[in-house]
């Protein structure tokens, strides 16, 4: 009998996935457990497995369709078995018409399974050794020519991401500094006679040849969803933003006193970040007002603080959440915040892990920017933006000296959060940096 395959339930908030890739055509033999397709949300990029054994019947959605969570997205059953039913309700399904058959495969019949959408991390198949792969890095081993057999992986439970694949290419290529960097600049190419066995240096690379071609780059995939919800955001809400600066010296002194603490505490890696983070979740509890979300024409304000961190990534800005942020330690919270960074980049991040926050801060000072106006995260009221520390003129005593300061941009949705109120919320934030050290010991 045949089965439809369903695009998964994605965590509690998201609603769609766009298809990336199909790694199996109509005809093809699938078993329980084999890799369908690549799937992609404004969150993560994910794998769906087969749920059935079979012939795959049908594709109901192609390459770059968008598709609803619990919707029908390809069908399994015995070859030449009707699957009419599955269609009919799908749009732009990828399917044979209704009168051509899909030939039998030369392998055995399928027998019958039992329905059960999947939606996990796949291991690498023949060739590709046993440890869990991500999309990108099994993508980037196959053009590169990397066996992943017996590959030690560094991302989650040693699943092997991009960074191992690209450490295990360096290994096979031997290549000078210098010709390293001239590669990099795009400037130059490898000479057709230079060997990969051998070590690659200055004169095997040659001048590479300019063009002034243009790109047309489809909006696509994450980044078209990320852009739909920036512009929604703008088009849905009263956005004001307000400008302030807090005397970072504490900041600073307590960062260096951090790095040369003792080791066994587990602070030496907690970084300006970090101490931003910590900031803000115990200065937000008394501005309740802030700490909310505001949905149907009601406010819910949260008791506790979930903050959203935001993450510059390869497939766009990511927002993950630290959880009872007012509530964690300083250490507990760098620790958090580590974690859910480097699962961003690496592809890894869960759905649930970037949703449910109650407050964003985005972070640009580490870029050299002084100051921004950060765009709202809807249905959250307020996001903060952090810039970077810079001398500014300030009187003390009766002489004027420059101190380190560093930006701050608070975004607020104006409908329901008044400028008063958020300006109080900056000096208090203000305050509490300026004396960072006293605030970690409460």
């Amino acid at each position: 009998m045949a089965q439809a395959i369903i695009l998964p339930k994605l965590g509690n908030t998201v609603e769609s996935a766009i298809i990336l890739a199909w790694h199996v055509a109509v005809g093809d033999q699938v078993r329980v457990g084999d890799l369908l397709c690549e799937i992609e949300t404004d969150k993560a990029t994910l794998e769906v497995e087969s749920s059935a054994d079979g012939v795959l019947l049908a594709r109901l959605r192609e390459a770059g369709d968008e598709a609803p969570v619990l919707s029908n997205i390809a069908v399994v059953g015995r070859a030449g078995e009707s699957f009419t039913e599955f269609t009919a309700a799908a749009d732009g399904a990828n399917a044979p018409p209704p009168n051509q058959s899909v030939a039998a495969p030369k392998i055995s019949a399928p027998g019958d399974a039992t329905f059960s959408p999947s939606l996990n991390l796949r291991r690498g198949g023949p060739g590709e050794g046993s440890a869990p792969i991500s999309p990108r890095a099994r993508n980037l081993a196959r053009r590169k020519g990397i066996d992943t057999a017996g590959l030690a992986g560094s991302g989650p439970e040693g699943r092997i991401i991009e960074r191992d694949i690209e450490a295990a290419l360096r290994e096979r290529i031997k290549v000078t500094p210098v010709a390293q960097a001239m590669l990099d600049s795009g400037d130059f190419k490898l000479a057709d006679g230079a060997s990969a066995a051998s070590r690659i240096g200055k004169t095997d690379l040659v001048p590479a040849e300019r063009t002034d071609a243009v790109s047309a780059i489809p909006l696509k995939g994450a980044r078209r969803i990320i852009a739909g919800r920036m512009l929604e955001s703008l088009r849905t809400t009263a956005q004001l933003t307000l400008n302030a600066s807090a005397d970072a010296r504490a900041l600073g002194d307590f960062r260096r006193r951090l790095k040369t603490s003792d080791e066994t505490l587990g602070l030496r890696d907690v970084g300006l970040n970090d101490l931003l983070l910590y900031a803000v979740a115990r200065t937000l509890p008394a501005f309740p007002h802030l700490n909310a979300l505001f949905e149907n024409d009601t406010i819910y304000q949260h008791a506790a603080v979930h903050l959203a961190l935001a993450v510059d990534t390869e497939r766009g800005l990511l927002a993950p959440v630290i959880r009872n942020a007012d509530s964690l330690t300083l250490r507990q919270i760098a620790a958090e915040a580590h974690r859910l960074a480097a699962a961003c980049r690496a592809g890894t991040v869960q759905p649930d892990e970037l949703t449910g926050g109650s407050f964003t801060v985005s972070n640009l000072g580490a870029l050299g920017i002084e100051s921004f106006t950060p765009i709202l995260n809807p249905p959250q009221v307020a996001i903060l933006g952090v810039g970077s520390i810079s001398l500014k003129p300030a009187q003390l005593d009766e002489a004027v000296e420059f101190l380190p300061h560093i930006g701050l941009s608070l975004t607020i949705n104006h409908q329901v959060v008044d400028g008063a109120p958020a300006a109080r919320f900056l000096q208090q934030l203000s305050a509490n940096l300026a004396q960072i050290d006293l605030l970690a010991a409460t």
